[in-house]
Order: C-alpha cells, then sequence, then structure tokens
C-alpha cells in the first residue's frame, strides 16, 4: 500500500479497536452492576463474560467465509450494525430487570464483535511486514485500552455515581415491594448509556462506509507454492489454544476487579478504579513493545520474559493480602500486553490462502474469556476469590509451551 492508504488504514482499524474496548471493557462494571440489581451469586455473574466471550467461538468461522465474500470494510460494516442490535436490547432488558436478557444483548453484542475481530486483526497483521506486526497490534492495543478506562469511568459514574446510597441500603433491605422498585430505579439507570453506545456505533457504520478503506493483497498460494490445508499448520492450531488460555487470562485479572476489591473490603467506589489502573498497565506494556520490538528483542522472546513476570505476580497475589494482592493483580495486565501481539503472528504466519479462516481460529479461541472466567467464578464461590486465582498458572504454563516450543510445529521451518 502506499504511505497515504496505510496511515489512513492503521487510523481507521484504530478507531475500531477503539469501539473494541469500549464496549469489552465495561464489563468491569456490567458484573457488579447485575450482581446487585439481579442479585446474583459471583458464579452466576460470571455469565457475563461467558454471554459475552461465547459468541466468538460461535461466530468467528462464519466470520471468515463472510468476509471472504463481502471483504474486510464490509464485514467490519456489518459487525458494527450486529453490535448496535445487542445495545439496543439493554433498553428492554433494563426494563424487565431479566438477567437473561441481558446476556441475550451481551451475545449479540460479542457475535458484532466476533466479525469485527475476525477483519481487524488479520488486517493489521498483514498491512506491513510480519516482522512488526507486534508492534502495530500493539497499537491496536492502546486504542482498545484508551477507550476501556473512559468506558469503565463513564458507565460507573452513569450506573453508580448517584446511586451508592441505594446500593448500600440493599445490603439490609428484606424482601417486599420497595426493594423491588429500588432495584427497578437501579436498573433503569443502564438505559441511557446503552442509547447513547447504539447511536455511536450507526455513526461509525456511516463513516465506515464513507472511509472506503482498500482491501489488502493476501497471498493464495503458500510460500513453496503447493497447495495445503489448514491442519497442515500445527502451529496454528496450538496458538489458538494461547489465544484461548491468554483472554481467559486477561479477563480475570481485569472484569474481577471490583469484585476482589470487594473480598478485601473495598468499596465499588474504589474498586472501580482498579480496572482503569489495569488497562493504564496494559498501556504502558503496549508502549514498551511498541519501543522494544523488534529492534532491541523479538516479539517471541519478549512473550516469554511476559510469562514468568505474569507467574511471580499470581505467587504474589495469593500470598500477601489486601491492597498488596490487589495491586499484583493489576500488575498482571503489564505483563499481558505483549501476549496478544506476540502470539497473533507466530500463529497466523505464513497461512498464505487460509488467512482469514487461521484469523477465525483464533477469534473462536476468545471463548477462553467465557469458559476460563466461569471455571473462576465457581472456584471463588468454593474455595475463595484470592485462591481461585491460582486458575492462571494453567495459562501461563501452556502459553510458555507455545512461546518455546510449540511456535516451531510446522513441519518445515522455523519461524523467529
Amino acid at each position: 500500500m502506499k504511505q497515504n492508504k496505510y496511515a489512513f488504514s492503521l487510523f481507521v482499524i484504530g478507531s475500531l479497536f477503539f469501539v473494541f474496548g469500549f464496549v469489552t471493557w465495561l464489563n468491569n462494571i456490567l458484573i457488579p452492576f447485575f450482581r446487585t440489581t439481579c442479585e446474583l451469586t459471583d458464579f452466576q455473574s460470571s455469565f457475563v463474560p461467558f454471554a459475552f466471550y461465547i459468541s466468538y467461538f460461535v461466530m468467528a468461522i462464519p466470520s471468515s467465509y463472510l468476509i471472504k465474500r463481502v471483504g474486510y470494510g464490509n464485514g467490519m460494516i456489518l459487525g458494527l450494525v450486529t453490535m448496535a442490535i445487542g445495545s439496543i436490547i439493554f433498553v428492554p432488558a433494563a426494563m424487565t430487570r431479566q438477567f437473561g436478557f441481558f446476556l441475550v444483548g451481551l451475545f449479540v453484542q460479542g457475535l458484532g464483535l466476533s466479525i469485527l475481530q475476525t477483519a481487524s486483526n488479520p488486517y493489521a497483521t498483514i498491512l506491513g511486514p510480519i516482522e512488526t506486526a507486534a508492534r502495530r497490534i500493539s497499537m491496536m492495543g492502546i486504542c482498545n485500552k484508551v477507550a476501556g478506562m473512559i468506558g469503565i469511568l463513564v458507565l460507573y459514574k452513569a450506573l453508580f455515581s448517584t446511586t451508592e446510597k441505594e446500593v448500600e441500603l440493599l445490603q439490609t433491605m428484606p424482601a417486599g415491594p420497595n426493594r423491588e422498585f429500588l432495584l427497578q430505579h437501579l436498573s433503569n439507570q443502564i438505559i441511557l448509556p446503552y442509547i447513547i453506545i447504539t447511536t455511536i456505533l450507526i455513526v461509525l457504520v456511516i463513516f465506515l462506509k464513507l472511509a472506503k478503506l482498500p482491501e489488502p493483497e493476501v497471498e493464495t498460494v503458500q510460500s513453496d507454492g503447493k497447495e495445503k490445508s489448514i491442519f497442515s499448520y500445527p502451529y496454528l492450531w496450538l496458538g489458538a489454544l494461547a489465544i484461548f488460555f491468554y483472554v481467559g487470562a486477561e479477563v480475570i485479572a481485569i472484569d474481577y476487579l471490583v469484585r476482589y476489591g470487594e473480598f478485601w473490603g473495598m468499596p465499588i467506589s474504589a474498586g472501580k478504579n482498579f480496572g482503569v489502573y489495569a488497562l493504564i498497565a496494559l498501556v504502558v506494556g503496549y508502549l514498551l513493545g511498541i519501543i522494544t520490538i523488534p529492534k532491541l528483542i523479538s516479539q517471541r522472546k519478549a512473550l516469554i520474559i511476559q510469562l514468568f513476570i505474569s507467574i511471580a505476580l499470581v505467587i504474589a497475589a495469593v500470598g500477601t493480602k489486601g491492597m498488596v494482592s490487589v495491586a499484583c493483580i493489576i500488575m498482571l495486565s503489564f505483563a499481558h500486553a505483549i501476549m496478544w501481539p506476540a502470539i497473533w503472528p507466530l500463529s497466523i504466519h505464513d497461512l498464505g490462502k487460509h488467512t482469514e479462516l487461521g484469523s477465525a481460529l483464533l477469534i473462536m479461541a476468545i471463548a477462553g474469556g467465557a469458559i476460563i472466567p466461569l471455571v473462576y467464578g465457581k472456584l471463588c464461590d468454593v474455595i475463595g476469590n484470592q485462591t481461585a486465582y491460582c486458575i492462571l498458572f494453567v495459562s501461563y504454563i501452556y502459553i510458555l509451551f507455545f512461546a518455546t516450543i510449540g511456535y516451531k510445529f510446522d513441519g518445515q521451518k522455523k519461524i523467529h
């Protein structure tokens, strides 16, 4: 691509990653919100990320065929439209205060994000040299996390800033008409924010339609000139599993911070900042990656270093108490920053005509954000919120295997 088209395309994709972040990290506030208004246990509230992320597993493969048919740009537009539909479902869900209805809205939002991610991640990857893919994806990650910070603060202000007394009152109020009235009042607070989100998504559809993104050229034949099936790339499948474990770890490390603060006796007004701190840590990690990769260190070696830091932080979080333990979980996000940008190019390298399908498999693996938090939520009810974080060791050990051994399993040549 010419330089001006390249820069414009990066700007548009960065805008979409901003949307991803704004919507995705709202779960950090939605979990305690639904836990209060719908009177849920930790396990039940874990269905918030489950409904959101399981949609990636359902929609990723269809998304790849959809994008092949309509192109990257039109695929992104369809994703935004689907997200808008999911957002507006929150209005009747709030009016009826039905948790299942909210989950439908989250699921439909996730379907739209699945289409967007299946198009935008490979678009950012193949927009330039594969050696600098982690740097480009890190730039996209900064857009994602900055939006997440804004989303968390805005939604908290909309849902909790004027209702803190009501939330405290509910903890001691007995069942009855007064309690039901108060719960419905709290539930209604989510209507206006999601009407605004729906409107923004529709505006972005119009913007993307007018932008007319150039379609990147993708190799249709493998580098050795031979036709191969998607099953001829073991590193792709191992990489998909690494994404599964990574996303599960990232969701646990951010979405449950408010609840983890409550576990140590901290109010939601303080806990809502923990998610912002975690996203700041992610941005710092992304910036460090942009500066150092690949000039000072390869994306794979950076991934290995961050995995060892992650393991050390979990050990510290489980072995300490109060704010120190919370801080260790927050700092996990710094260690997580390089994981997605490094795993993705290691997994999608040299797929040729299978690039879209391979990307879809990696997007399917985002379902780790549905399954692993569900296990974590159950463990919280059984062994406690702190000890339950030990589930992260499973994720980090597998990703370490992929970063040291699994990424080489291509049967032909080593990927650096």
